[in-house]
């Protein structure tokens, strides 16, 4: 019999969200993840996907990932220290160091996992960690497990940045004090001030530390954002998923020899988890060899997304401050921006809701991702169901 408190705790939470309008119902999706999607047997022009260079549907993907599996299996077998470390993950890790032009590279079962592993690994309860306000749940979750103190700087904001930097050092109670902020942040598509950041952080010592979970693939030709700004020797921990623009699962930290081997000994997911499966690794390595050897899918995505934006400039919509691919839509009220989304998706368009919490409250859009896989006819039509909606609804 299951515990009534549990029970009631459950079915009262559970009520709230769905009065409030902040439970999220998952749509299934029936077959791949490509640029048109199937939903309840109505395709959809898919504008919410992380799979920015269509390479999760790719068939030199796809032959790899089958190889590896008649050759290795379906699974590893065992976590990477006892004997789950087969070729094919020295062989990614070789692979990434040079994408990110790094001494060395660490993998690991996910974005997610980096952040939760690296930060503790290294942190502590007598270090400091400043944190933009914006950063991504999985770095605020391995802060939290570092048990460091968390210093929070706003958004982008150099001088605030500065100012507790200076305050953190002269208070003299910390062993070790760490700057992490996103590359890109995938909400509202900005990138980090990476040159400034790394400026401050040589006045005060600081560690530095940058999830690129939404800019490998996407900014720097490919290589990220720290490539970007050609800062891949003044920036300590680079971290990224293989999930996203790589189009697998996975994820990685790169940096200095000594740091990676660091990680092999003391990070928790890499200790206590099992490796990311042959195929996984076999494909993940496949895709950043297409991404070093030409700059085609990324020249497409950006193609792309500037498309989307004059578009939905020119109907009138707010599209924020974003300078990647990532383009918000931004509606206001948080009814009327999944009244939006609910529309788009009758119109043939899907693309989700982002509402408070995870947005400041008033500020709910509907975020797009346009990818490399998006026909100019698929944008198009895009388009002409936001015209259609957006007019409806009194929002242009």
């Amino acid at each position: 019999m299951s515990s009534k408190t549990l029970d009631h705790f459950l079915q009262e939470n559970l009520q709230d969200l769905k009065e409030r309008g902040l439970y999220n119902e998952i749509d299934p999706v029936q077959g791949a993840n490509g640029p048109v999607i199937t939903i309840n047997g109505k395709e959809l022009i898919n504008l919410s996907s992380n799979n920015y260079l269509g390479l999760a549907t790719d068939e030199r993907l796809k032959e790899v990932a089958i190889e590896a599996v008649k050759e290795y299996g379906v699974g590893a077998g065992a976590v990477r220290t006892i004997n789950g470390t087969l070729d094919l993950h020295l062989k990614l890790e070789e692979q990434i160091a040079k994408f990110k032009g790094t001494e060395a590279a660490i993998a690991y079962q996910s974005g997610f996992n980096c952040n939760v592993a690296a930060i503790p690994g290294v942190m502590d309860k007598h270090d400091a960690i400043l944190s933009d306000e914006l950063n991504h749940a999985s770095i605020i979750d391995g802060c939290r497990l570092s048990r460091a103190k968390i210093i929070r700087f706003n958004h982008s904001d150099m001088d605030d940045l500065r100012k507790k930097a200076k305050e953190a050092v002269e208070s003299g109670q910390y062993n070790k004090i760490m700057v992490i902020t996103d590359g890109v942040f995938s909400m509202d598509g900005d990138i980090a001030k990476l040159p400034e950041i790394v400026e401050i952080a040589e006045e005060f010592d600081l560690i530095t530390y940058v999830d690129d979970a939404h800019g490998s693939g996407v900014t720097g030709k490919g290589a990220g954002t720290v490539k970007h700004f050609g800062l891949q020797d003044q920036v300590d921990f680079q971290i990224g998923t293989l999930s996203k623009a790589i189009g697998v699962i996975g994820g990685y930290v790169a940096g200095k020899r000594d740091l990676i081997d660091w990680l092999k000994v003391r990070s928790r997911p890499f200790l206590f988890s099992t490796a990311v499966t042959p195929a996984d690794a076999a494909a993940s390595t496949k895709a950043i060899e297409l991404l070093m050897e030409s700059t085609e899918l990324h020249d497409k995505l950006w193609e792309n997304g500037r498309y989307l934006k004059d578009g939905l400039k020119k109907l009138g919509f707010d599209i924020g401050q974003s300078e990647t691919p990532i383009t918000p839509c931004i509606i206001g009220e948080e009814k009327t921006t999944q009244e939006f989304s609910k529309r788009l998706y009758e119109e043939g368009v899907y693309a989700k809701s982002i509402v408070f919490p995870t947005v400041p409250r008033g500020t709910g859009r509907v975020r797009n991702m346009p990818t490399a896989a998006h026909t100019k006819d698929m944008l198009d039509q895009a388009l002409h169901s936001y015209e259609k909606v957006g007019k409806e609804l009194g929002v242009i």
